[in-house]
């Protein structure tokens, strides 16, 4: 990030974004970045990387992403606000043996040099930025002409499995309760329709681009085990949480509710599975001469 352009209150939104991942990546490397790992392959499959290329994943996270990558074979870059969570990834190639280039960076000020890399991907990145298409648009520079960019996105919430969850388990307490805001919605789910991922690729000069919604789903074992993985998923769960102002017996009240919940839908092996649409765009950076 470049601290010489940028306003106080932008630079202590960034600060504070930084200093809340850096709290749940422990958590969100245990429980998210195992699950996400799946889709972030079928997303490579989407953009054609293939070993050998050069791939850049901005606001990697742990790896749902970078780890995929590097198992094809691609030579990988992983940026993120998150020390912490860099840390994370790392250990997680160093366990496998990949090699991977991890790199503390703002997504939406990237440090490297025009047309570095031959294809670009966030998944579950760049939604969550504050300027999401100055994002975009900074994936699509450092990506090489006929290089690919790849956004994987949350679809719309209200199909959402683990949020309509989470809602129904706070309305036990407080009835009154409806959800995060819709007007503007989170940033999570500022992508959300498909469309609007459609038009920021192509606003942000891209050419084929291609937007599908397809499913992903995660298993839960216990109620308890559905709540870990909440919480570590996106500080906006301690954001409504501390909102609420819960008392120390409706935060019990709320986990019973929760392990009621999620035993109600639990199958016959008592595994309960949560789906959610996911919006997948690719888009490809057209040549000088195209423009």
């Amino acid at each position: 990030m470049n601290r010489t352009t940028i306003s106080s209150a932008t630079l202590a939104q960034y600060e504070t974004s930084r200093h809340a991942w850096d709290r749940i990546a422990p958590g969100y490397d245990r429980t998210n970045t195992p699950t996400q790992m799946r889709l972030g392959a079928e997303g490579l499959r989407r953009m054609g990387l293939r070993a050998g290329m050069s791939f850049l994943d901005v606001a990697a996270g742990s790896g749902a992403l970078a780890i995929p990558a590097a198992r094809l074979g691609a030579s990988v870059t992983a940026v993120d606000q998150s020390s912490v969570m860099l840390e994370l990834l790392a250990k997680r190639a160093h366990a496998e043996k990949l090699q991977i280039e991890c790199r503390v960076m703002d997504g939406q000020a990237l440090g490297f040099a025009a047309d570095s890399f031959d294809a670009a991907g966030s998944q579950f990145g760049v939604m969550l930025f504050p300027d999401m298409p100055t994002g975009i648009r900074e994936m699509v520079r450092v990506t090489r002409p006929g290089g690919r960019v790849l956004v994987i996105a949350y679809g719309d919430p209200h199909s959402i499995d683990f949020l309509t969850l989470f809602v129904h388990a706070v309305r036990r307490i407080r009835p009154e309760f409806s959800g995060p805001p819709v007007d503007p919605p989170p940033l999570p789910f500022q992508l959300q329709d498909p469309r609007r991922l459609r038009t920021e690729l192509l606003g942000a000069a891209l050419k084929n681009v291609h937007v599908e919604t397809i499913g992903e789903s995660t298993q839960f074992a216990s109620g308890a085990a559905f709540w870990d993985w909440l919480i570590s998923s996106n500080p906006i769960v301690a954001e409504i949480l501390a909102e609420l102002r819960l008392s120390a017996t409706e935060r019990e009240t709320l986990a019973r509710a929760i392990e009621e919940l999620v035993r109600a839908r639990a199958s016959r092996d008592a595994i309960t599975t949560l789906s959610n649409p996911v919006n997948v765009g690719v888009g490809i950076k057209p040549d000088a001469g195209a423009l």
